[in-house]
């Protein structure tokens, strides 16, 4: 399984809170919050997350208890994997057309679809797109 975190669904996991999360979601999440991730597990962080996160803390609307400093070695003691924001990324036209303008949500939308990547989110925005891991079709 080859996922993509979205920036809430990463700040539940760093706050201890994903028995928060609906059902659907903790089920994917399992192999990594029980310490099972198989070889064929890869769970991605894009650094637009980071990035969206650092804003956030930078305008006090996000306290996570660590230096956003640190946050690298914490993804990669979770077994997580940074992925980079490549130009082929930012140019990229996600279809079918998202319903939401949050150019960090289109971002790892065009991530996933260049990286053959699944997004784990609960934003409703989201949610029901092809390219979410939660998408029913």
């Amino acid at each position: 399984m080859r996922l993509l975190l979205d920036t809430h669904i990463l700040i539940s996991i760093l706050m201890g809170s994903t028995s928060r999360l609906p059902a659907n979601i903790r089920a994917i999440l399992d192999p990594l919050t029980s310490g099972r991730l198989g070889d064929e597990d890869e769970i991605f962080v894009s650094v637009a997350t980071l990035w969206e996160m650092a804003i956030k803390v930078r305008l006090g609307k996000l306290g996570l208890g660590v230096s956003i400093d640190i946050l690298p070695d914490v993804i990669a003691r979770l077994g997580l994997t940074i992925l980079p924001v490549e130009a082929s990324h930012a140019l990229f036209h996600v279809q079918p057309e998202p319903p939401t303008r949050d150019p960090f949500d289109r971002l790892l939308l065009a991530q996933c679809a260049i990286e053959g990547l699944r997004l784990v989110t609960t934003d409703h925005a989201m949610a029901d797109h092809p390219l979410s891991a939660t998408h029913n079709g």
